[in-house]
């Protein structure tokens, strides 16, 4: 029985320990995840290996050659009778051949290496990209529920209101969001200030009851029948906050299947979103960035490896210009010849061996001028790829730079303008409470306030995105 209790704590320790692995999921484990099942980044890395074994056939010399000959009718010689011939011929390329070979099919592969740290940068950057949308997206949704129990309470407010015209102003709880100068990074903290709001909210009596209440006073409706326009606005704000809530919520799991797509998992599989995301600090230096560019970019490193490939080739043509060398050996099959026919040697049916040597003569010279040509133009044209795309580079890098910089700039903007619209909110709630405001003014600081929340979630998300994309300017050289 103790052991059978043991395994069950056992299992349920095991399950607890997968289920916690699985919520403490984060982006660092989703780009490990990609770099391992990604189909397209395993195609290019298996490409590259393919590219690897390029280099021993270039350097490979060309297979002998073997001659066989057999005569119908053995023909006579003077010490017999000659049956079959064999030649064995092995050619061999200009010194040095073999070795440009291997070094253009090395940067060949140097190239294909390039490419696939391309499309592993290009794949961080989609990666970042649709986790800082979740992210955007998880705040968004956030924002608008808070904003929902915000409307909840101001509806209570208007319900208590009308249904008590004459009690005290200060009888009725005012409805306060927190201070959320941290919108963004410390969400949680305005959830947690509703829920105190909530509680501080006395309720003697539901909403039908007011209701009733307000439908029992004849002289309150007819005389209050804006108080009554008032609970039917907010009530109207808050179906439209329960439709975006829902649109947000189908974006989200759209978002999900594209950031499961690039996974290689199943659409529907879970992602963990965190509750709060950050401004990630980060400051662009444009001559460091550049330096490393030059010696880090795949791009750049792509076409340079090219134009060392066709370097390469060029010499690798001009010395395939040259002969061509050969040794081989012949071997003569002879049967011997009777003594009685004709006076014969002591070589008599003794077999030929004889070595051999040859040498191509590469007479036809304008093909090979034209092969060296044509390397040479293809060197001379991945040298100004180059300098083109390192101009688009640079270019590409000081955007970023701007962008980078009007993102901070504006979330500053909206981080004081959040604070500011709190504020305001609090002081016309009060006003609104007390008759000296109307509801209208509210819900026009209210949609601010949300506006400025959501603005600055999209904002920090923009400046995430643009500090990935930096970095895949940037890159890193990896181990191959």
């Amino acid at each position: 029985m103790t052991k059978i209790k043991n395994s069950i704590i056992l299992l349920i320790l095991l399950l607890t320990s997968i289920g916690a692995s699985a919520q403490s999921e984060t982006l660092a484990d989703y780009l490990e995840i990609a770099i391992k099942n990604n189909p397209g980044l395993k195609a290019d890395y298996l490409s590259y290996q393919a590219s690897l074994q390029k280099i021993p056939q270039a350097g490979a010399i060309p297979d002998p050659q073997l001659d066989m000959g057999f005569f119908l009718k053995p023909m006579d010689i003077i010490d017999g009778s000659q049956v079959a011939d064999f030649t064995l011929m092995q050619m061999f390329p200009w010194f040095g051949t073999r070795k440009t070979a291997q070094t253009e099919a090395n940067h060949m592969a140097n190239m294909e290496f390039e490419k696939f740290r391309e499309t592993r940068d290009n794949l961080y950057l989609s990666i970042y990209t649709q986790w800082f949308v979740l992210c955007s997206l998880q705040q968004k949704l956030q924002n608008n529920q808070e904003n929902k129990k915000y409307l909840e309470q101001l509806e209570t407010l208007s319900i208590r209101k009308f249904a008590s015209p004459i009690s005290s102003s200060s009888s009725y709880p005012v409805p306060v969001p927190q201070s959320s100068s941290n919108t963004v990074s410390s969400s949680s903290s305005g959830m947690g200030g509703m829920s105190n709001m909530g509680s501080s909210i006395s309720q003697p009596q539901s909403k039908s009851n007011a209701m009733s209440s307000m439908g029992g006073s004849g002289g309150s409706m007819s005389t209050g029948a804006p108080g009554m326009s008032d609970v039917l606005r907010i009530q109207l704000e808050a179906v439209e906050l329960e439709n975006n809530i829902e649109s947000i919520l189908s974006e989200m799991k759209s978002e999900k299947a594209k950031l499961n797509a690039l996974l290689n998992r199943p659409a529907e599989s879970e992602v963990n979103i965190p509750v709060s995301f950050e401004q990630i600090p980060f400051t662009l230096d444009i001559p460091s960035a550049m330096d490393k560019i030059i010696t880090q970019n795949p791009m750049l490193g792509m076409i340079n490896e090219e134009a060392l490939a066709y370097k390469a080739k060029q010499e690798m043509d001009k010395k395939m210009s040259y002969p061509m060398l050969g040794v081989g050996l012949q071997y003569s099959l002879i049967k011997k010849r009777m003594a009685m026919e004709i006076p014969v040697t002591e070589m008599n049916g003794m077999d030929m061996l004889m070595p051999m040597f040859s040498v191509s003569i590469p007479i036809y010279r304008n093909k090979y001028k034209a092969q060296q040509k044509e390397s040479e133009l293809r060197w001379q044209s991945s040298k100004e790829r180059y300098a083109e795309v390192y101009n688009s580079l640079e270019a590409e890098l000081f955007k970023t730079k701007h962008l980078l910089d009007d993102a901070s700039r504006q979330i500053k903007l909206l981080e004081k303008q959040t604070n500011l619209a709190l504020t305001t909110y609090n002081l016309v709630v009060q006003e609104f409470v007390t008759g000296k405001s109307d509801l209208t003014n509210v819900i026009q600081v209210q949609r601010q306030l949300l506006d400025y929340q959501l603005r600055k979630s999209e904002a920090i998300a923009s400046f995430n995105t643009m500090v990935a994309n930096a970095q895949r300017l940037i890159s890193s050289k990896e181990t191959k």
